[in-house]
């Protein structure tokens, strides 16, 4: 953890000699020692990694929605369940990276306050992503390039195994090196939908989901390299990160391609649009804009 230096505690450990020198200050040099800005302990190791990695997944996420709504395939004329979804979990984007900001500049007092919200912060968000999900399916508005069934399990798993890293990393906050760890690989995960915006998703059809799903390990991938490099070898946490993530993907395409599967699909779908739609098949591309934020 960065070090937070406090105005109230000497630089120096021997504090008589501190104060014997600040004795030889003239008044004027004390007013202007006492007017000096607080200055951060500068970020190193750790730190410079998370808060970079940080920056770098808001960024993509922004992009990726932004890029959409550029290129015409996403409105904000939206049912209010859209905007709460979208309103969720960009605020958890912004609540990570203020977390490592935090952390980064040493206001740790403010990272303890803000960690408590975010603990609440994910029950919505699981409620939102089941309730958007469950409406596409049921409008029979899953995009193109996912089999509607793959989509109808994807979203709550990814979901829920954020929720559990999440809770992993708040549980292990005493221990920070496994904290900012699973923290790391939790938002890894909700990456998904950004790289869905941003790679060619139909060229990438029948394994559009797992290509996004590949392109989010890529981040927890590069910690563990970060790690081996800057120490010679590699947390634990990372292998139960990404094992969480690789357990996820297993159990998500065990279920879509399974009788289970299918029931869960059939039940969320009956008495619906989405009932007509085949639960494996793709559907053809749309005849204009892919339009995204529908339902």
């Amino acid at each position: 953890m960065p070090l937070i230096y406090d105005e109230k505690t000497p630089s120096n450990p021997a504090g008589a000699g501190v104060t014997s020198r600040l004795e030889l200050l003239g008044e004027s040099e004390m007013a202007t020692l006492a007017q000096q800005p607080f200055v951060p302990a500068p970020v190193t190791g750790d730190e410079r990694f998370f808060l970079r990695g940080a920056i770098v997944m808001a960024i993509t996420i922004v992009a990726a929605f932004s890029f959409q709504y550029l290129m015409g395939r996403s409105t904000f004329a939206s049912p209010l369940r859209v905007h709460l979804h979208a309103w969720l979990f960009m605020g958890w984007v912004g609540i990570y990276l203020l977390q490592n900001i935090f952390v980064a500049t040493g206001r740790m007092q403010l990272h303890r306050r803000l960690g408590w919200i975010a603990a609440v912060w994910i029950f919505p968000m699981i409620v939102m992503g089941f309730v958007v999900t469950v409406h596409m399916i049921r409008a029979g508005h899953v995009p193109f390039f996912f089999r509607p069934l793959q989509f109808l399990i994807f979203d709550p798993v990814t979901v829920l195994t954020f929720a559990g890293l999440t809770v992993a990393a708040v549980r292990l906050r005493r221990r920070t090196e496994w904290h900012r760890r699973l923290h790391f690989c939790a938002m890894a995960l909700l990456l998904g939908p950004a790289f869905g915006r941003l790679l060619p998703m139909p060229i990438l059809q029948p394994w559009a989901w797992e290509a996004s799903f590949a392109a989010c390990l890529l981040f927890p991938a590069a910690g563990a390299w970060a790690d081996q490099r800057r120490s010679g070898h590699v947390h634990p946490a990372w292998g139960w990160g990404i094992a969480t993530m690789l357990g996820a993907f297993v159990l998500i395409e065990a279920i879509t391609y399974s009788a289970p599967g299918i029931a869960i699909y059939n039940a969320v779908a009956a008495g619906s649009p989405g009932a007509a739609v085949a639960p494996l098949e793709f559907a053809p591309p749309p005849a204009g804009h892919l339009m995204t934020g529908r339902d």
